[in-house]
């Protein structure tokens, strides 16, 4: 049988060091020496690989004339391990309260996820890495089984709802929903083809997730992959509401997926107040009589406030609606119209076949199709307006707040894009709903510990990850004993963990 040590790429960018032992073409057996971070590194790692492959360690002398006087002799390097990004996070993760969740195996899967996203068989060896001692496989396939029945995501929950409202009140609550996707094609009750977020047709799961006005997430609720966004806003809501009664009154903020009279009627009479973004197509009856009188002419910044009538029948309402104008936002959707226009021209002249465009028209069957410029001068009035609906009255929120309130809504976007990039949330592997279920309760904690270390250090959680891992504790056996060597911390590395460690 044969050794040889290799060099492996990594998912995070490092190089891992193994030692590769095979007989003829068959692998026996893989030794997992460690990763680098940098040149020095990968030397020392190698260095470790071939003094192994001859049935020796590495050994570092710190004295050759040591031992003939009687000296410590030689100092035996053991292993290196990222234990100061390690510990910070999980230092976050205790002050947070998910120690409410007694479980080890949960705790790591968590962490190591933050760190390296990946497999559960790969999470072995991130955990190995960071220097901790990492349950087996099996160990964390039965700890999924555990996450469900054992309510993981509720005492999260409660412990993120603490965590937010530990200084004032909730006040405002955020709401978004995303997609995750499975690579198979297969259908079942829950993984459905769906409208996709990321234009996919693959099967998915509709996702929808609550934060408090930073993005710090509060709730996260698994829905069938065909699910109406409109569908999931009042089981989310409500759900929330049993579990925190304390929370008090809660002004709930959505995109304009979420406007439907029957959604909006339903908020209501659940006791909640909502601002909900306005379809901007509505812009040109809304403000018909501003229009008349002024044009599309505005002032960068103004509002102007509008009644609209939602509903039928006894379900009608009168909405206050706000709009405002910003130059900026004017810009970006004119540049936006004339490409649109292009698009129409060409349709209109046979350069280009006929799709969704969105100032095309058909006449007539069989007759060509034409430019709608109706429609292109309805869309140019409107440039520069965004719309919000709302049920609060300008005496407690006037429109300028209610724009305010609304904008915070990217916060949530934010944490569905760390929760997709960052995070690896999809595609999703796991055929079982438990298992699914449990791989979000998963990511919704590492989201609810990357957030909080986000927030403490002003600093993206992938830079925090890059710029602790490479800070290695070295265990060295020498004279018998065996020390810890803490690595040489750069001034940047080490504002970073007092922030880490000091919170707010």
């Amino acid at each position: 049988m044969g050794s040889f040590v290799r060099r492996v790429r990594t998912a995070s960018g490092a190089t891992a060091v193994q030692i590769v032992h095979k007989r003829g073409r068959v692998v026996q057996g893989i030794d997992h020496i460690g990763s680098a971070h940098d040149a020095d590194q990968l030397a020392l790692l190698e260095e470790v690989a071939r003094e192994r492959l001859h049935a020796g360690q590495h050994v570092l002398e710190f004295d050759p004339a040591a031992t003939d006087r009687g000296g410590i002799g030689a100092a035996v390097v053991e292993a290196t391990s990222a234990r100061l990004l390690w510990d910070a996070l999980d230092g976050i993760y205790e002050a947070l309260g998910f120690t409410a969740v007694r479980d080890e195996a949960f705790r790591a899967l968590v962490l190591g996820r933050i760190v390296e996203p990946t497999s559960k068989l790969d999470t072995v060896r991130v955990l190995g890495e960071l220097g901790v001692d990492s349950p087996s496989r099996v160990t964390f396939m039965r700890c999924l089984k555990r996450v469900v029945a054992g309510g993981y995501r509720e005492a999260l929950s409660h412990a993120c709802f603490r965590r937010a409202t530990a200084t004032a009140a909730l006040g405002v609550a955020l709401y978004d929903v995303t997609t995750l996707y499975f690579e198979t094609p297969r259908e079942d009750g829950l993984r459905k083809v769906g409208m996709s977020k990321e234009r996919r047709v693959d099967p998915q799961v509709t996702v929808g997730l609550l934060t408090d006005r930073t993005g710090f997430p509060l709730a996260v609720h698994l829905f069938e992959g065909n699910k109406a966004e409109t569908k999931t806003l009042i089981p989310v809501l409500t759900g929330f509401r049993a579990a925190h009664p304390q929370a008090g009154e809660i002004i709930v903020v959505a995109d304009a997926g979420m406007l439907s009279a029957a959604n909006l009627l339903a908020l209501q009479e659940a006791g909640f107040r909502f601002i909900v973004g306005s379809k901007i197509s509505k812009a040109p009856y809304d403000l018909a009589d501003h229009l008349e009188r002024h044009g599309n002419a505005f002032d960068d910044g103004q509002t102007i406030e509008t009644t609209r009538t939602m509903g039928t029948g006894k379900d009608s309402r009168d909405r206050r609606v706000v709009y405002q104008w910003r130059f900026a936002r004017y810009r970006h959707d004119i540049q936006a119209i004339n490409a649109m226009i292009e698009r129409a021209e060409a349709v209109a002249a046979g350069k280009r076949p006929l799709k969704k465009e969105r100032f095309v028209k058909l006449t007539k069957q069989d007759a060509a199709p034409i430019v709608d410029w109706d429609l292109v001068e309805r869309a140019r009035y409107a440039a520069g307006l965004k719309g919000y609906v709302t049920n609060i009255s300008a005496e407690v929120l006037d429109g300028e707040h209610v724009v305010g309130a609304y904008h915070d809504l990217y916060q949530v976007e934010r944490s569905f894009r760390m929760a997709k990039s960052d995070l690896a949330a999809r595609p999703v592997f796991h055929r079982l709903r438990d298992s699914i279920e449990a791989h979000l309760t998963i990511v919704f904690a590492a989201l609810a510990v990357s957030r909080e270390a986000q927030a403490r250090t002003g600093v993206s959680i992938n830079k925090i990850v890059k710029t602790l891992q490479p800070l290695r504790t070295a265990t060295i056996t020498i004279g018998g004993q065996q020390i810890q060597v803490p690595p040489r911390v750069p001034d940047d590395a080490q504002r970073l963990l007092d922030d880490l460690r000091g919170g707010h």
